[in-house]
């Protein structure tokens, strides 16, 4: 008798790293030839939990060291039981739970909530991570996607079109510690909105389609310069994890040679513990020369690998691309090629990250960074200030974006000559500089024009420091002009907005006399008149802005 079994196939499909442009996970689909099993198993908890443990053994024929993603609908993680068999067929596979992600998929309707969270951590305590499946495009209310404080939430790519909606996500996904993924994506403007939006996985049919056996390649299109992450705190080191091959600390020195020569794209195998916490490196070339050289498979073909292995190095997952340099800093000169693991608050492995990738990464940042300098100033341009201010709107942030420059300049260069006038600006620039070190960022747009992009609360030092401060060029006196604009969450959509709504500021302040400052708050008429035309500095006047 013919079983359902036999209609079943399996498709994979690839999780991309956005940034290293590698695969870091393949999702297994369940792909029926003729029925509707999938309909069946949303209502049937012990049938899901049985395409799971299919799905897994379908991974296992194909031999991949890729971590995996199982779709488990969440009617059946809140029936614990329907998943029972998936652990032992874990172990079976030669697998850890800390390698199998669990999306888990809508309908969450008539889902006990508090069964749910209660299966969800059991599995957590036993090693398995867990991802928020099908979000924009499902029923899981907001509460309940707070409370599985996923490891991962996959957004679906049509709410890549709702901009405010992605960048909330993006913000839950940083206070939960989640990574966020978008899944469906298929043409290079998705893409370009997704990376922009702070993606650091995704999938669809642009970079590969679902197929019986895993691709080794993907295509992932050219990255926007201007999408590329802020040079002043570093890269996360989440952009650029790859996946680890993993042994258990017990292995032999047979098991990881064989590891590695039917591996070669692995450039070396982590040995961990029980728990999945890293205890020893082995790194490829360094372990082969040992198993190659006179006697050494004698030696150490039966010996435990982790008599060839050295002491791992670790970041954690918030850690930065400029610290994971330091650990390999640390490190003696023959050990530079290192994977350097990356291991969760529980101290478990995640993946790897591999120094080449982070040496490309910040040189390209570098480059990019040295390109748009002002020659006068050594300040970036405004191309590196309005992405800035465009990842801040995207983090729900309030900043204050200024626009300051100095009053009549034409006249002190007619007056002073241009010498006494690049003098001027370029001390300007280091005041602006030293003024907001460490919270804020100072661009040169050109000529005497300076944009400044803090927190409201750092304007204290900038009007102190350098508005209020004694200016002059030549031996003639000088003044500056400040025009400001708060934004808070939802106040401006991008750059632009922020433009625009600065720009009558700049025009109000510069019709005032002396050192003048104009405050507004995006959305809000009128604006603050905190400096100028006789305003006492600690009394604000009042004005109403011009349309």
């Amino acid at each position: 008798m013919r079983s359902w079994t036999d209609a079943l196939r399996f498709a994979f499909q690839p999780v991309v790293n956005l940034t290293t442009g590698g695969i870091a996970a393949l999702e297994i689909l369940a792909r029926p030839e003729t029925g509707d099993i999938l309909a069946e198993a949303r209502r049937n908890p012990e049938l899901d939990g049985r395409l799971a443990v299919l799905a897994l053994r379908a991974a296992a024929r194909q031999e991949t060291l890729l971590p995996l993603h199982i779709n488990v609908f969440a009617a059946t993680l809140a029936d614990l039981g329907g998943i029972g068999a998936l652990p032992g067929a874990i172990r079976e596979a030669g697998r850890m739970p800390w390698e199998v992600t669990l999306d888990v998929v809508p309908p969450y309707t008539h889902v006990p909530h508090r069964a749910l969270l209660e299966a969800v951590a059991t599995l957590r305590g036993q090693g398995f991570r867990i991802s928020a499946d099908g979000i924009g495009d499902g029923d899981v209310p907001l509460r309940l996607l707070t409370d599985l404080s996923p490891d991962l939430i996959k957004l679906d790519a049509s709410l890549l079109g709702r901009p405010a909606a992605v960048r909330a996500m993006r913000t839950l996904c940083e206070e939960l510690g989640a990574l966020l993924a978008v899944e469906g994506v298929e043409t290079e403007s998705q893409y370009a909105a997704a990376f922009s939006a702070g993606a650091r996985l995704a999938q669809g049919e642009l970079f590969a389609p679902p197929a019986r056996i895993p691709v080794a390649d993907v295509y992932v299109p050219p990255r926007l310069a201007a999408a590329a992450p802020p040079p002043h705190s570093g890269p996360s080191v989440r952009e650029f994890i790859r996946p680890a091959a993993l042994l258990p600390v017990t292995a032999s020195a047979l098991q990881v040679r064989a590891l590695l020569t039917g591996s070669p794209e692995v450039s070396g195998v982590l040995l961990v513990d029980q728990a999945g916490a890293p205890v020893r490196s082995v790194h490829r070339s360094r372990f082969l020369l040992s198993m190659s050289g006179r006697y050494g498979h004698a030696l150490y073909a039966d010996r435990p690998a982790f008599k060839l292995g050295d002491a791992p190095r670790t970041v954690g997952v918030d850690a930065t691309a400029w610290e994971v340099l330091d650990v390999v800093a640390v490190g003696g000169p023959d050990r530079t090629s290192d994977d350097v693991a990356v291991v969760d608050r529980l101290g478990r492995c995640v993946g790897v990250v591999r120094l080449a990738d982070l040496v490309r990464a910040l040189a390209e940042t570098r480059v990019e960074e040295a390109a748009g300098l002002n020659p006068l100033t050594r300040l970036p341009g405004s191309d590196a200030i309005t992405g800035e201010t465009d990842r801040w709107i995207a983090e729900g942030r309030v900043f204050a974006l200024s626009w300051l420059d100095i009053d009549h300049f034409k006249q002190v260069n007619d007056g002073a000559g241009f010498a006494a006038g690049d003098e001027l600006i370029r001390a300007v620039g280091q005041a602006l500089q030293q003024a907001v070190a460490g919270h804020a960022r100072v661009g040169h747009i050109g000529g005497d024009d300076f944009l400044v992009l803090a927190d409201e609360e750092g304007l204290g030092r900038l009007v102190t420091d350098v508005l209020d401060a004694p200016w002059s060029a030549g031996g003639r006196p000088v003044t500056l002009s400040l025009a400001t604009v708060v934004c808070g969450p939802g106040g401006v959509a991008d750059h632009r907005e922020a433009a625009a709504s600065l720009a009558p500021l700049k025009k109000a302040a510069k019709a005032l006399r002396g050192a003048s400052w104009v405050l507004g708050r995006a959305g809000l008429p009128g604006y603050e008149i905190r400096r100028g035309s006789g305003a006492c500095p600690a009394q604000a006047g009042y004005a109403t802005a011009e349309p």
